[in-house]
């Protein structure tokens, strides 16, 4: 190293130079005269760690000299620095570009790691999706095979069967030209192929059998097989078809079997056509066939107003069980949930089952009419939900019936939803009510209950009831109607229905604006609670 030596002031400009041997880097300064000095410091290339030291070293030595304004030198003090800072803030800036060199480094690396980690991850997921598509092609690949097969295997019956055909025809042509000589012998045309799809039928065929036991045929249809045999018979006539050329007709059995087991379980049509073998479409066109045929037919039979003989007998069933007298039959309405509909949709929306369940539900009615057996003897079936039981009923044949004076000397009994008329016999409904007016209400109860229990077993059998179904809006009334009917055939059959399938039936009763609407009925509702406890037919409860 070597150090210039101070001059005058009016001297040339003085020049520092400073050089390591190892690296070979220069730096130069240059010390004006005029009044303003200035210094220049050219670039160089970032320093190496071998570099540091030397580059430590150089500060003191170029420190023990100050530059004034007459270009003497001066030699700074340093002995007071503490050892630890011996190097200044320039040994801090450099020990911060160490360490962020090594932060880089290490960031590097890290980086290098994940890399290799969603790399490997990455080329997993290929092999897997590699591996998946190989099998869904081999898979298909496999079915397209067996459909081959299968279509070969179809067409190759469909030639034997047309083969026979023609042979059967040719034989018959050949007897026939052998008993009349001279005659020519037609040849066999081209056989007609169909197109019908295989499906699976051991299902129907197995409570089809006459083997399969009764409580298997009752589990599946909800009533045995000698009355299933009676509707089969009854409704023959309205539901057989004829054989085509292209195909056979569906036989009585399973038209009627497709019809009965969509109702009772419920089940959407694709799983009915599994079970029957028959087409999706085909199965919709049934129910609806045979649900036609069912009213046509057998309600005429089974669900009809009773008669004059027939209403003395309910009378008196109803009088021995609740002391009440000419009790013609037990009322209630209920609602059987339904697709939000495309027109008029507020009409069917159902407020108070949407506000009990916190679910939006559209419904519509079923207003009926039991005998003490619960078998129904009139019913109103569609309309709208949104319809409280009041107006329901004014809009019945039942209430038609009653305007005409053909209810005369009849009660029906009814709930709180319902109004007190000269025909329509419904509990008290006030606050503070006497022991009679109780007594009374517990004996309407007694009777109203037959007719919820019934829509009960209506519901619990026929579980197509239960929630919303895939028939349209119009076709509805007509599917209810079935059940009814079907419901009616059961009850007067005395089949049991299974513990499993009971259905506990709720539906909010409102009390209607006008409750009251005979001055009479009141008259009339007070005799009979003033009988019944006088008479000790009002129950332990309040005596």
């Amino acid at each position: 190293m070597t150090r210039a030596q101070p001059s005058s002031p009016s001297s040339s400009p003085v020049h520092i130079q400073t050089r390591n041997s190892s690296s070979h880097r220069h730096f130069f300064t240059h010390f004006h005269t005029n009044p303003k000095p200035f210094m220049e410091i050219k670039s160089f290339p970032f320093l190496s760690q071998e570099d540091y030291s030397h580059f430590y070293t150089l500060f003191p030595d170029m420190d023990d000299f100050d530059i004034n304004g007459e270009g003497g030198l001066k030699k700074r003090r340093r002995k007071e620095d503490d050892s630890n800072n011996s190097h200044g803030p320039m040994s801090d800036i450099l020990t911060t570009l160490i360490l962020l060199d090594e932060e880089e480094k290490q960031e590097q690396e890290e980086f290098f790691v994940q890399t290799q980690q969603e790399k490997s991850i990455l080329e997993a997921n290929h092999r897997q999706k590699t591996r998946a598509m190989n099998e869904y092609l081999s898979d298909l690949q496999q079915n397209h095979a067996q459909s081959d097969e299968l279509d070969q295997s179809r067409a190759k019956r469909t030639h034997q069967s047309a083969v026979a055909a023609a042979a059967v025809v040719a034989e018959t042509a050949n007897s026939g030209a052998g008993s009349e000589p001279g005659s020519a012998v037609p040849a066999a045309g081209p056989s007609r192929r169909l197109w019908v799809k295989d499906r699976n039928k051991d299902w129907w065929d197995k409570y089809n059998n006459p083997n399969v036991s009764d409580d298997e045929f009752r589990e599946a249809f909800r009533m045995s097989k000698a009355t299933f045999d009676m509707i089969c018979e009854e409704l023959d006539s309205a539901v057989t078809k004829k054989n085509t050329m292209l195909r056979d007709a569906i036989p009585v059995r399973q038209r009627v079997a497709v019809c009965i087991w969509r109702l009772a379980t419920g089940e959407p049509l694709r799983l009915v056509s599994k079970r029957f073998g028959l087409g999706i479409s085909t199965c919709h066109k049934l129910v609806l066939e045979v649900c036609s045929a069912i009213k046509t037919v057998l309600m005429p039979k089974f669900l009809q107003w009773p008669d004059e003989n027939r209403m003395k007998g309910i009378k008196e069933e109803f009088e021995a069980s609740s002391g009440i007298p000419n009790v013609g039959g037990s009322m209630y309405t209920t609602h059987v949930p339904i697709i939000a509909p495309k027109v008029n949709v507020a009409a069917y929306f159902n407020k108070r089952h949407t506000e009990r369940n916190q679910k939006t539900s559209y419904s519509i009615t079923v207003q009926g009419v039991v005998d003490p057996r619960g078998v129904f003897t009139d019913v109103c079936i569609g309309w709208p939900g949104s319809m409280p039981d009041d107006q329901v009923l004014e809009k019945s044949a039942l209430f038609q019936r009653a305007n005409r004076g053909l209810l005369k000397d009849v009660w029906i009994v009814g709930n709180s939803g319902f109004p007190l008329t000269d025909w329509v016999l419904v509990p008290y409904t006030h606050q503070n009510l006497t022991w009679t007016q109780h007594a009374f209400n517990e004996k309407i109860g007694d009777v109203q209950r037959v007719a919820k229990d019934a829509f009960a077993k209506l519901k619990g059998r026929w579980s197509c009831l239960q929630k919303r179904t895939e028939v349209k809006l119009q076709d509805l009334p007509v599917v209810l109607g079935a059940c009814c009917v079907l419901h009616n055939i059961c009850a007067m059959r005395n089949e049991e229905l299974d513990a499993n399938l009971s259905f506990d039936i709720f539906d909010d009763e409102t009390v209607p604006e006008n409750s009251l609407r005979s001055a009479t009925s009141v008259q009339a509702r007070d005799h009979i609670a003033h009988n019944l406890l006088h008479h000790g037919l009002a129950g332990s409860a309040f005596l």
